[in-house]
């Protein structure tokens, strides 16, 4: 789904479970946020040609968190772009995702994917893409958990801290999160965004009333 020029919103589904990476490029470069379950490299692959930017064009891709659903195909795609892509996370959730801890919440897993992170972003961090990225630091979900707001467009790409269901935003998924009360005190960080869009992992797009949306689930 294209959310405004620039950024498409995939569809990725796994077994029944629906996901949404977020591609974001322009003539300069193409980033991609979030990369999916393990074994859903073909899947992303096919969704970034439909878009027209082949998945060797990634100049960076940027893990909200740990959890195995954002990070599956990390070890593919860096098998494919090798030094061409840059990998970007928070530094808390670093070592899970390189393997020098078990994954929070996927520590059964055998063989967890993982992968060298390039570089840790930190709250309130720009990165010069697309018009710029503004990292939120968003802990409660995952120590590291981070958010991405667009500031060209004015969205908002929330990872794991909300869901959404039609539409409406759902608040924070209670069975999954390791702190509450740090994720509720995360989502007050998003009061002082201009928000017109937000674009959940879990449900998707959700572009009505954001301010008054948030402010009901904090």
């Amino acid at each position: 789904m294209l959310i405004s020029k620039g950024i498409q919103m995939l569809e990725l589904d796994f077994e029944g479970v629906m996901i949404h990476p977020v591609l974001i490029w322009d003539e300069k470069t193409a980033v991609l946020i979030d990369s999916g379950f393990p074994g859903q490299y073909d899947d992303l692959c096919l969704a970034l040609e439909k878009i027209g930017v082949p998945i060797s064009q990634l100049k960076a891709v940027i893990l909200t968190h740990q959890d195995v659903d954002h990070i599956g195909c990390l070890p593919e795609i860096l098998q494919e772009c090798g030094t061409g892509v840059r990998i970007y996370a928070h530094e808390l959730d670093k070592p899970y995702i390189e393997g020098h801890l078990p994954l929070l919440k996927d520590d059964h897993l055998e063989h967890p994917p993982k992968g060298k992170i390039d570089e840790t972003v930190t709250d309130g961090q720009e990165l010069p893409f697309c018009g710029g990225i503004r990292v939120i630091h968003t802990p409660g979900h995952t120590p590291g958990h981070i958010s991405l707001y667009l500031m060209r467009s004015k969205t908002l790409i929330a990872g794991d801290s909300m869901y959404s269901v039609n539409g409406q935003l759902g608040g924070i998924h209670v069975p999954t999160t390791l702190d509450i009360e740090a994720a509720r005190f995360s989502l007050k960080k998003y009061l002082a965004l201009d928000i017109s869009s937000v674009i959940c992992y879990h449900g998707g797009l959700s572009d009505m009333h954001i301010k008054e949306q948030i402010s009901r689930l904090i």
